[in-house]
């Protein structure tokens, strides 16, 4: 038998996965804080509240912006812990922090539900395509039992361990990421800077082993100036915080992802919340190496 699902967060990633769920012949009833953002969503019941939602499902599937999200759509008279049945589900698709993972975790507990943070790497392509990276964290069983809906999300899914594992994953990840993209903003600016034709400069950084694909996916960006998005750039200022809050809480130095963090708040507060790698038109405008 199809479970009943329940998808809250209709944003860039929420509303493309719910439409694979949809197309794998689950009934998906959908919430989201912006009512036209749900009624959008063809061949899916529309919810009146989290906790309406909740009430007509049987896994509550998640994928908010952040900790605050998540307190707001879980937490409360209208929110979803309040519509559970016994035995529900929870899969956290979102990128929050640990703490907010284990706190859902053991609420959903209290109630005779299961929940399981599935942090996901991949942007809308990956989510189109059914092939994201899931790092899970929670029972083992509750990912075993959640599996076969993960699977039409994403084509590697990791068991990480205990509740608040999966999301920790996910910032290790976006360290890596958020990084990158500050480390080839920087080489471009300095290439064109120091003279180098722009298209020779990118031909060639694209055809070396030390560009990761992710790199390599956004020179197509600087080509052309233009910068859609597929993960927003404050959505990666937003976990680089989570990163570095997280590094504090167990003593972790990591002075790289400070100063990354930092580059990205002054590219926030220059109104650049396009795709996150316009983070590199940012270095060129300190540079002077573009008009814009």
């Amino acid at each position: 038998m199809t479970a009943k699902l329940g998808f809250i967060g209709m944003g860039h990633m929420g509303s493309h996965m719910a439409v694979r769920l949809l197309a794998a012949g689950y009934p998906v009833t959908v919430y989201d804080r912006s009512k036209e953002k749900s009624q959008t969503m063809a061949g899916a019941r529309v919810a009146e509240s989290p906790r309406d939602l909740a009430a007509h499902s049987e896994v509550v599937l998640i994928s908010v912006t952040d900790d605050a999200a998540v307190e707001q759509v879980m937490f409360g008279p209208d929110g979803a812990l309040a519509g559970l049945h016994e035995g529900s589900r929870i899969i956290d698709l979102s990128t929050v922090s640990p703490r907010a993972s284990r706190r859902l975790y053991q609420a959903a507990r209290e109630r005779g539900a299961t929940m399981i943070d599935a942090a996901v790497s991949g942007s809308v392509p990956q989510v189109e395509q059914g092939s994201l990276v899931i790092f899970v964290g929670g029972d083992e069983e509750t990912c075993e039992q959640c599996r076969p809906i993960l699977q039409i999300l994403g084509q590697h899914i990791f068991y990480m361990g205990s509740s608040g594992m999966g999301t920790t994953m996910k910032l290790v990840v976006n360290t890596l990421l958020g990084l990158g993209m500050q480390s080839l903003a920087e080489a471009i600016a300095l290439g064109e800077k120091a003279g180098l034709e722009r298209g020779t400069l990118l031909e060639v950084l694209e055809q070396t082993a030390v560009m990761s694909p992710s790199q390599k996916s956004k020179l197509a960006n600087v080509k052309s100036d233009q910068y859609p998005t597929q993960f927003a750039l404050s959505l990666m200022h937003k976990d680089l915080g989570l990163v570095m809050r997280q590094a504090a809480d167990i003593s972790v130095s990591m002075p790289a992802t400070a100063a990354a963090e930092q580059m990205y708040t002054a590219a926030m507060a220059k109104g650049k919340d396009e795709d996150f790698s316009v983070v590199i038109r940012f270095m060129q405008e300190l540079a002077r190496t573009t008009d814009k």
